[in-house]
């Protein structure tokens, strides 16, 4: 090749490599991420301050059925996973963003949630309980209106019915950042209740005895459903999902992870 054809050789495939760069750039600002290939890792966040479904161990490591449930799933479905612990209030906002690709943490599947995001099948049934100490009595929804401070978290199923109830900006609401948190303003005397998810609040009870604490389930508070969500318009990861989330379920594996976390007669 003589110098005249090398050099322009040479400028075509650095236009080229230009463009491709642009290319990328644009892809990363914005774009909808291209098909996973055989390795992609998707990215699982949760906030970990939600014990049984997921908490932190000793060394700092997510735990919890939420986290057993999405490795079998991951196995069952032949995908690979990562997990990420992160603040609630930052979930949704990541999710959006594209800096995860799935949430796994005790969301409850609501109308309005998915305006903004997709969800899969429902993988478990809770309601909203209230804790109390013991001897306190609370018989319907109303009565919470008669109590100084009810704790809830923000944001989470419980906010939002304390807020239906007593009107979003009463000041009698207080709210908490998790659920460790709303739980331990209750402990120290500076709450009347606490309004949060069943499994979570039995779980608090059965561990805490000594703690002195009961919950009431209210007929006023509805089912609901905890579902794993991901970006508005992901389908194809919500396929994926729901199909290895039935396989665990054909298998009978996933019984054998809720009866590692919950007692027989809990919601599923």
């Amino acid at each position: 090749m003589n110098m005249k054809k090398w050099i322009a050789a040479a400028i075509t495939c650095s236009a080229l490599t230009l463009g491709a760069c642009g290319g990328q750039s644009k892809d990363n600002a914005g774009a909808a991420p291209a098909a996973a290939g055989p390795d992609k890792v998707y990215r699982v966040a949760m906030n970990a301050e939600f014990a049984p479904f997921e908490s932190l161990d000793s060394s700092g490591k997510v735990e919890g059925f939420d986290i057993d449930l999405m490795d079998a799933m991951s196995k069952a479905g032949n995908f690979k996973v990562e997990y990420k612990h992160q603040p609630w209030d930052s979930l949704f906002p990541a999710l959006k963003n594209g800096d995860v690709d799935i949430v796994i943490s005790g969301v409850t599947i609501t109308e309005d949630r998915k305006q903004s995001m997709e969800f899969t099948d429902p993988y478990f049934e809770i309601t909203q309980v209230v804790l109390v100490p013991k001897g306190k009595t609370i018989t319907t929804s109303e009565d919470l209106k008669n109590l100084n401070r009810v704790g809830v978290v923000t944001g989470q199923t419980g906010d939002f019915s304390v807020s239906k109830l007593l009107g979003n900006d009463n000041p009698k609401i207080a709210r908490f950042e998790t659920v460790p948190l709303v739980v331990k303003e209750l402990e120290n005397g500076g709450l009347d209740a606490v309004v949060s998810d069943s499994a979570v609040i039995a779980n608090y009870v059965k561990n805490n005895p000594a703690k002195g604490m009961d919950f009431i389930t209210l007929p006023d508070f509805t089912v609901e459903n905890y579902g794993i969500a991901t970006r508005k318009g992901d389908e194809a990861t919500v396929q994926m999902l729901n199909d290895a989330l039935k396989k665990v379920r054909e298998s009978g594996e996933y019984k054998q992870i809720k009866a590692k976390y919950f007692a027989e007669g809990a919601k599923k």
